[in-house]
């Protein structure tokens, strides 16, 4: 993996949630090529085994650990065989999450039509346990393995957490009202956590992420003959770079943060990477 600059995190143990995944699978990878020992832990145990063999394979260490985030029996589980296999974590960063369609919409903006129409979903028709599912997954998701390793930091100062907010934290997106609830939530949690930690020695950041196109998000940005959706054309607009982020320029801003030489009287803090969506007005 080529590191936009290196740091050295020899010696250290990170846990990374959702693991698994397209964005936090890239950060388990450059975690470990700065040295760490990582912990890659997801619902999906075979796809974070692909990440710890991408990982061995370029000569770092690593694990893959099966883990529901939002039981907190699991979560322990999971806690107690990574203290077991490798040691106490320094380093966390929760990266499980996600949206659903069951806690979607169709419109942008309340339209009457909708209500008549049993071929698509108006906010009234939004179901209630996927409204909780989404909340959960990204707010009690980054809750209970927070409770679980950041004990491991509270003896040794220099534990740093980590959280993935969004740009939803900052201007809600239309259709997707739990994820961009549950993203403020972080947000918030994140500057709870700083306060909350701060006289104990332990660092808590996030960063926010702007639009990249992923597998995950692939249906909602492009036709299927391969067109950008209309959707696209509007992120475009108002994203003054003019484009979507690549993957690896979320890389730079998550080590800065965890880097206590680097980022050290830094807490609290929620970094959009976003190519200056947060800052457009749109005129």
């Amino acid at each position: 993996m080529q590191l936009p600059f290196q740091v050295d995190f020899s010696g250290k143990v990170a846990v990374v949630t959702g693991g698994a995944g397209v964005l936090c699978g890239m950060f388990a990878k450059a975690l470990a090529a700065c040295g760490a020992k990582v912990a890659v832990l997801d619902l999906a145990e075979d796809k974070a085994q692909l990440v710890v063999d991408a990982i061995k394979a370029d000569g770092g260490e690593a694990m893959a650990v099966k883990v529901n985030v939002l039981e907190a029996e699991s979560v322990e589980a999971a806690h107690r065989q990574v203290l077991k296999t490798f040691g106490k974590c320094s380093i966390l960063l929760n990266g499980a999450g996600g949206n659903n369609p069951r806690a979607t919409c169709d419109d942008e903006f309340f339209d009457a039509a909708t209500l008549a129409d049993p071929e698509r979903k108006s906010f009234f028709d939004i179901d209630p346990a996927g409204f909780d599912f989404v909340f959960g997954l990204n707010m009690k998701g980054t809750l209970l393995p927070t409770q679980a390793f950041a004990k491991d930091m509270l003896d040794e100062p220099g534990g740093v957490i980590m959280n993935i907010s969004s740009m939803n934290a900052f201007t809600p997106l239309t259709k997707i009202p739990a994820y961009s609830a549950a993203k403020a939530a972080v947000s918030n949690f994140t500057q709870w956590l700083a306060v909350h930690f701060a006289k104990s020695g332990i660092r808590v950041n996030a960063i926010a992420p702007g639009f990249f196109s992923t597998a995950q998000n692939a249906k909602l940005l492009w036709n299927d003959d391969g067109t950008p959706t209309a959707r696209t054309g509007k992120i475009l607009r108002n994203t003054p770079m003019d484009r979507f982020g690549e993957a690896e320029e979320l890389i730079g801003g998550m080590l800065y943060l965890m880097d206590n030489k680097a980022a050290g009287f830094v807490t609290g803090v929620v970094l959009p990477i976003d190519g200056g969506f947060s800052a457009y007005s749109g005129v």
